[in-house]
């Protein structure tokens, strides 16, 4: 049987959906020779909408995904599916289970109980903010407030990586290292924040500013910001100085954001 290069992906939810696309994504990208058409329900808590959504499935049978606290429009959509002839599976529903077998007791069945407005929310929420007003080395003079500082050549994922922590809840500043010129005393003199160095191949840097300098049309850089010679020396410095300092360092060339940022996490729960 040869698999189809495009399908149609039903993702119906009770919240927002966002549980369900990144749970659905990171299979979807396990198939790189097919391609999802994505068909996000969300906010789905009457039975008129479950009928909307059987009625769209008869139109672009596909794969269904759900997440449906009440048990009455999970029932009416898996009734739907079944005849209908559609494979359907509830995202939530594996996990509920091993939760409710080890802890002993049932779940709440609180729709969008993971998006409910808490500590953890308003924590993530303030570290998006100071990371945000701590991009690119500014206001370094507050350095000690963070508790991840970034820091690296010129576009080695510094800023990205920082965003991804902050939605995790990290405060994290960025502080751009530049060959031959000072590094500011606030973050030479840091206590409190883990200082990470992002490092990357001197071929991966030459290749993320040019594809920058030709984006932005721009002729204001130097030739040595993408000549590979002089990056090299630049990303060499940065080592020297993150080993002086004893910073520990992350090779970038490989990895997603995601990848860098779990790794940035990991040292950070091993000094805590």
């Amino acid at each position: 049987m040869v698999t189809p290069r495009y399908f149609h992906l039903h993702l119906v939810s009770d919240s927002t959906g966002e549980t369900l696309i990144n749970v659905a994504r990171a299979a979807a990208a396990q198939y790189k020779h097919t391609h999802a058409i994505e068909h996000i329900h969300s906010l789905v808590r009457t039975a008129a909408q479950v009928e909307k959504i059987v009625r769209e499935l008869e139109q672009a049978p596909g794969i269904v995904l759900y997440t449906l606290v009440d048990p009455e429009l999970a029932e009416q959509l898996q009734t739907g599916c079944r005849a209908l002839g559609v494979p359907y599976v509830s995202v939530l529903e594996p996990v509920l289970t091993l939760f409710q077998s080890y802890l002993g007791t049932r779940s709440a069945g609180r729709v969008g109980a993971q998006h409910v407005l808490n500590a953890d929310y308003f924590r993530r929420i303030d570290a998006l903010n100071y990371s945000m007003g701590h991009d690119d080395g500014q206001l370094v003079d507050e350095i000690e407030e963070a508790d991840v500082v970034l820091v690296g050549v010129s576009r080695s994922s510094k800023t990205p990586t920082s965003i991804y922590l902050a939605n995790r809840g990290v405060k994290t500043a960025n502080v751009p290292l530049v060959l031959g010129s000072p590094i500011p005393p606030g973050l030479l003199q840091a206590k409190h924040p883990l200082v990470v160095g992002l490092i990357a191949s001197p071929d991966r840097i030459v290749q993320v500013r040019q594809h920058r300098v030709l984006t932005l049309k721009s002729d204001e850089q130097t030739d040595n910001y993408v000549d590979r010679a002089a990056v090299t020396e630049e990303i060499a410095w940065s080592r020297k100085l993150c080993a002086r300092q004893g910073w520990p360092v992350i090779d970038v060339t490989r990895r997603s954001i995601e990848e860098t940022a779990a790794a940035v996490l990991a040292l950070l729960g091993a000094r805590r």
